[in-house]
């Protein structure tokens, strides 16, 4: 099947990349050695030194309490997203105590792998059968910089999307392909059809930052108003295969019965004898329940 055209999704205008940072925990000791430093200076007046070392100890205490307001936790498998009046200035991932500009602002996202699943919706196969059907997708943050300033909620958009994909797989694909073998179908060829739906999610969500480790559909069934009737029709299927392979077996044991006792001189037939023997076995062997024997004591012939 053709990938159907659509309109072209706009492209991203951020990218993510690394803020400028320093070990947090050397500008913790900074900071600290600034306020004890301060501390110190401004008590000096106390001890009949110049009364301007007040305002140069205030001013030590004011800038080791600033720099302190830089400092930054950054948490395995998270990541800050630094703004600095507005704009984006980076994004922190290396884990552990960070210092940046403490000017900034810093929004923390989780970039730990997550699952959505959808609810059981009810959509039309290629077919216009009635199906249900969920899905479950598992996805990361890789973008923190689009997961930010590109949507308004990633996690709604990932949420709209993968449903979205959902609809438009199942409507693609019939649920059973009864007539034609050759056609992928929702029920016989889920893992294929599942990759399709990972590339397509994947695609939907690429604006958000996001990108699909894989997706599994969790739900398939055909709708409760159809569900009996297709469910008559999946036994009368399987009817008609295994009575197609019984039949194919008991041509090919009645087809050796007769090659047996023609090579061996068991007993010699004419055509509408053995007609009459391969009737006879077919019944047989192809006979849904007992069969009764009926005992011949005339001749072979009677």
């Amino acid at each position: 099947m053709s990938e159907p055209t659509g309109a072209p999704r706009p492209t991203p205008q951020y990218r993510e990349y690394d803020a400028r940072s320093r070990d947090g925990l050397l500008m913790a000791a900074a900071s600290g050695a600034l306020v004890l430093a301060g501390a110190a200076v401004a008590a000096l007046p106390l001890l009949d030194l110049p009364p301007a070392l007040l305002a140069v100890g205030v001013v030590l205490v004011i800038t080791g309490a600033g720099l302190s307001l830089g400092l930054t936790m950054v948490s395995p498998n998270e990541a800050r997203v630094v703004q600095l009046f507005g704009r984006y200035v980076g994004t922190l991932r290396t884990d552990g105590l960070r210092w940046v500009n403490p000017f900034t602002l810093r929004g923390t996202i989780s970039t730990r792998i997550r699952n959505h699943e959808t609810s059981v919706i009810k959509v039309n196969d290629a077919s216009g059968s009635p199906i249900e059907i969920a899905a479950v997708v598992v996805w990361q943050v890789e973008d923190t910089a689009r997961a930010t300033f590109e949507v308004d909620d990633f996690l709604q958009f990932v949420s709209t999307q993968t449903e979205a994909a959902v609809r438009h797989i199942a409507g693609r694909y019939p649920y059973d392909s009864y007539d034609a073998e050759d056609v992928p179908s929702l029920r016989d060829n889920a893992d294929l059809i599942t990759e399709q739906l990972s590339k397509e999610v994947a695609d939907r969500v690429t604006a958000a930052g996001v990108t699909v480790v894989e997706s599994r559909f969790t739900h398939l069934a055909y709708a409760p108003e159809i569900a009996q009737a297709m469910l008559q029709r999946q036994q009368a299927g399987a009817m008609i295969a295994a009575r197609r392979e019984i039949v194919e077996g008991a041509v090919g044991m009645v087809d050796r019965a007769l090659e047996r006792l023609s090579e061996q001189e068991v007993v010699e037939l004419d055509e509408e004898r053995k007609a009459a023997m391969v009737s006879n076995l077919l019944v047989v062997l192809c006979s849904d329940r007992p069969t009764n024997p009926v005992v011949n004591t005339g001749t072979l012939y009677q």
